[in-house]
């Protein structure tokens, strides 16, 4: 009787223990994806998600309202992946705070423009009128090379490009005031600003058209957005969020001319 009651205890641990070990299992499948506010955790939830849970993962996303914190607990193992920066952002960042986190992949960008609810041409701007751009290092700097692009202002030729500020403008014609503001702010800046530098993600998540801007960006690699894992799983996780964005279906859904994507700019180096 009393080896039958203590084999029917290890059996009872036994059972115990792997279905322990099934719900581990489970757990290490579990990824939770860091978003900004924007169409990129659309694109990841309608067109990268469903090929990451056909490999088995169940997908969790959690948005933030900046661009520091994703990448922060990012490193910290907080989330698992993040979709929300491009790479030039993502290079500097991680530098910067000596994060061991990589870029595994390119996706479908949409660019910055300059919008305006003030004007519809260039010619109609003033001495004096207002012109918002984002003030982290890095945006600051794009926006300033877009204000350049469009033909609005000269900038300094041996100033270091990635590094610009407003003290980098050598010419200003229409004398215009440069404000730096959080990005996120950019697109309701356009109810007192005259011009606004917006990036692509925050025009779309304010429901600005991108056809209406007075100019767009045309993107550079640098500054494509990236998926970002850490730097431990590149070749276990990153190896299959390079096969979900390399399949067809990832390329249906952004494709396709009715969904949201199909405006943006397609990476000619999907793979990074």
């Amino acid at each position: 009787m009393f080896n039958k009651i203590i084999s029917a205890s290890l059996a009872i641990l036994l059972a115990v223990f792997t279905l322990t070990g099934c719900d581990n299992s489970k757990d290490e499948k579990k990824l939770v994806v860091g978003v900004a506010a924007g169409p990129y955790g659309d694109m990841f939830k309608q067109a990268i998600a469903p090929g990451l849970e056909q490999k088995g993962y169940k997908i969790e996303i959690r948005e933030f309202s900046d661009y520091v914190q994703p990448n922060i607990a990012l490193a910290n193992k907080d989330i698992d992946i993040n979709l929300f920066q491009h790479l030039s952002y993502l290079n500097n960042f991680k530098q910067a705070h000596n994060l061991d986190i990589t870029a595994v992949a390119f996706v479908p960008t949409a660019g910055a423009g300059i919008f305006s609810n003030k004007i519809t041409n260039f010619s109609q701007l003033k001495a004096g009128d207002q012109v918002t751009i984002a003030n982290d290092v890095t945006n600051e700097a794009r926006a300033l090379r877009i204000l350049q692009a469009a033909g609005l202002i000269t900038l300094n030729p041996s100033a270091n490009p990635a590094e610009l500020s407003p003290k980098d403008i050598i010419d200003n014609p229409h004398e215009l005031m440069i404000v730096p503001i959080e990005a996120p702010q950019t697109p309701r800046s356009l109810d007192s600003a005259t011009l606004a530098v917006v990036n692509g993600n925050y025009a779309i998540g304010a429901g600005l058209d991108l056809s209406k801007a007075l100019y767009s960006e045309v993107l550079d690699k640098d500054h494509k957005n990236v998926i970002a894992i850490r730097t431990s799983s590149v070749d276990t996780l990153g190896k299959d969020i390079i096969d979900v964005v390399s399949s067809e279906q990832f390329n249906q859904v952004i494709n396709d001319k009715n969904g949201m994507f199909y405006t943006f700019q397609k990476p000619n180096y999907q793979l990074y």
